[in-house]
């Protein structure tokens, strides 16, 4: 497990260093003066000069920056980022978000190189039919715990006296755990390619959130087959305008739910960047495949997120550019500058609130099961 979160680290890291390249090269590319690729934020550990522009390695690991000379206005020179024009800045903005979206499709190009099983949900697929029960976690002390369920095994069956039902969506297993709780089932499990056999006893009263079993699990289906690899980059490229316009979907549905008083949606995740990073680990131990969907489905959803207009966010910085394309005047330095210390605080503080509120349980059941 410990593997596995290293793993997700980097890969949080990789992503984040892969957007800020995306704002590096395209400012490259119109002769802006690029101060400082830096991976981690400040405090510096250490940093090597090439040419007129510093890499640095920082002690805080939450992801990297450019800094770009004349960012921050008031900068009388041809080669600043205030001097350049603003479909040129315009660009250099947008770098790091079209960065985070190359970033999906070559690694969905990757996934259709080898195959991936991928959660659908209960809801019926058209032109797909092989699917599978599949644990995505196990809750210490649980039911499941005891009766020996690992995070990877599928469900096949479920048997009580003359009762059996064959497992094919997740209502399936819900429904008939909650209706014979306190009593023990026998349930048939795949596990690496064998068939496994174990009983457990469904919990009359539970914690909220683990339901009577203590497992976390999905409907996962091939979804991403298996292509040539000539194919696979167009094919990873057209799987990347589908999880986007599905991620779209997904935020629209959050927020109208959210602003109309019904609060967060039922099912819906919160997470932040140390819930991210057990998500991402947890991943791994589903498989290559799987593992490379999550990653870049997060690229998307990273992508979508700093479009958001949020002073602090490339959406705030692209805001900005736009009022002074409209108004052919630059927004005030110290207007710009405030604001985007103020949302930075609050996208902090909310970052801050969502670990303790949502991540630290996450690591606390970790750490129940053995993680130190």
């Amino acid at each position: 497990m410990i593997g596995a979160l290293i793993i997700a680290f980097f890969s949080l890291i990789l992503l984040m260093i892969i957007h800020e390249y995306g704002h590096f090269i395209i400012a490259k590319k119109f002769g802006a003066r690029i101060d400082e690729f830096g991976i981690g934020y400040p405090p510096k550990i250490f940093g090597i000069k090439f040419g007129e522009t510093e890499y640095s390695i920082n002690l805080i690991p939450l992801g990297a920056f450019v800094r770009i000379y004349g960012e921050e206005g008031g900068v009388d020179d041809y080669r600043s980022f205030s001097k350049l024009s603003i479909f040129k800045r315009i660009l250099i903005v947008l770098g790091g978000v079209i960065a985070f979206w190359v970033a999906a499709a070559i690694i969905f190009s990757v996934a259709f190189s080898i195959g991936a099983t991928v959660p659908i949900g209960d809801q019926d697929v058209v032109g797909v039919s092989n699917t599978s029960i599949q644990i995505l976690e196990v809750v210490e002390n649980s039911p499941a715990k005891v009766a020996g369920l690992e995070v990877g095994d599928k469900i096949l069956s479920l048997e009580l006296g003359e009762k059996n039902i064959i497992v094919k969506k997740v209502s399936d297993f819900q429904l008939f755990t909650k209706d014979n709780s306190g009593k023990e089932i026998t349930v048939v499990l795949e596990r690496e390619g064998k068939i496994v056999t174990t009983t457990i006893v469904p919990r009359v009263e539970y914690p909220e959130g683990q339901g009577p079993t203590g497992i976390s699990i999905e409907r996962m289906a091939n979804v991403i087959e298996k292509y040539p690899w000539y194919q696979a980059p167009i094919q990873g490229t057209i799987y990347t305008g589908k999880v986007t316009i599905e991620a779209l979907k997904g935020i629209y549905g959050f927020f109208a739910s959210l602003f109309s008083g019904n609060g967060v949606p039922v099912g819906a995740e919160l997470a932040g960047p140390v819930g991210i990073t057990i998500f991402l680990s947890q991943a791994v131990s589903l498989g290559v495949g799987f593992f490379l969907y999550f990653v870049g489905s997060l690229s998307v959803l990273l992508a979508i997120f700093n479009l958001f207009p949020i002073p602090a966010l490339d959406g705030g910085k692209l805001l900005f550019l736009i009022i002074e394309a409209v108004k052919r005047k630059p927004v005030s330095i110290k207007i710009e500058q405030v604001l985007t210390i103020v949302f930075f605080v609050l996208l902090i503080s909310m970052s801050i609130f969502i670990t303790i509120k949502f991540d630290v349980p996450r690591v606390m059941d970790l750490w129940a099961a053995g993680l130190k």
